[in-house]
């Protein structure tokens, strides 16, 4: 019998994702409760953090692509630091809701050491779609079956989405998860990476209506 096994009840099961552990969780943003899993297709460890009774519809949820240099370093050249701290404090302020951070998700789903070489290339000129191709990989390799799974797991019918991004709407319906609302989270742009915020507006579609505005002010 596995550690995974011996506490997690055979129910707390979906066709790809198992539940493993149940624990409250401390942080400087508030009391959560971590729900982990393990992504049975991929094999990525995932995690949920749960903040107050999020059963039912309408729940606020965040699915957070995982991104070591932006989240744990505080790198300048994208937002994910700033979105993680934002949602978790949206979530927080709203009483419930749910932040989903996704294993395996690193450089939008090409790996930490992919994702380094697109950023020289950034660095060299190219935009972050152009320097992903060039690399021969996808602008874009993220699935999010397993975000689907765990939010059905939770008993979660409905979400309001806090995303920019229409293909994690996209996605999440596509999975069976109904999204009542898709709302944004607009964080201030950085002088190091407007650039790449605009890229994300132009060429993948991310609603990012406060970048021009920002960029007339500076």
């Amino acid at each position: 019998m596995t550690v995974s096994d011996s506490v997690v009840d055979s129910s707390a099961r979906t066709a790809g994702a198992k539940r493993v552990a149940n624990l409250q969780l401390s942080t400087v943003y508030g009391e959560f409760r971590a729900v982990g899993y393990l992504d049975l297709n991929r094999g990525d460890e995932q995690i949920a953090l749960v903040y107050g009774d999020v059963e039912g519809a309408d729940v606020l949820t965040r699915l957070h692509s995982e991104c070591l240099t932006g989240d744990a370093f505080g790198s300048k050249h994208c937002e994910c630091g700033d979105q993680l701290s934002a949602a978790l404090n949206t979530i927080t302020r709203e009483g419930r809701g749910i932040l989903i951070y996704l294993r395996g998700h690193e450089g939008r789903g090409i790996g930490l050491l992919s994702k380094l070489q697109a950023m020289q290339l950034q660095a060299e000129g190219m935009d972050t779609v152009e320097a992903n191709l060039a690399l021969g990989l996808p602008a874009d390799a993220r699935d999010y079956q397993v975000a689907a799974e765990m939010l059905h797991d939770l008993q979660v019918r409905s979400v309001r989405l806090l995303s920019n991004n229409p293909l994690k709407r996209e996605a999440l319906l596509r999975h069976g998860i109904d999204v009542s609302e898709q709302v944004p989270l607009l964080t201030p742009p950085r002088e190091e990476n407007i650039t790449y915020l605009r890229t994300k507006r132009d060429r993948m579609d991310h609603y990012l209506p406060h970048l021009e505005v920002a960029a007339d002010r500076s």
